[in-house]
């Protein structure tokens, strides 16, 4: 059976959403990263709902909320 993708956090920019996937590849953890700008309406969803989000199977979550917390304190990435 496939395990259940789930949405793990809302990414706050690009820059954000960059590294977690260099990071994310890095440790071989599947995971697919998604944008709310919508080209039709020139991104004006986007402040409500973040830059985008991050989605993996649900076994990663703590791993994957773990790396984006050091991305987001600036503490660079441990291996």
């Amino acid at each position: 059976a496939m395990e259940e993708i789930v949405k793990i956090a809302t990414l706050e920019n690009e820059i954000e959403a960059k590294l977690l996937d260099i990071v994310l590849v890095e440790r071989n953890i599947p995971h697919f990263i998604g944008t709310y700008h919508d080209a039709a309406y020139d991104g004006i969803f986007q402040p409500q709902k973040g830059w985008g989000f991050v989605e993996t199977p649900a076994s990663y979550k703590s791993q994957v909320l773990e790396i984006l917390s050091d991305i987001r304190k600036g503490d660079g990435i441990e291996k």
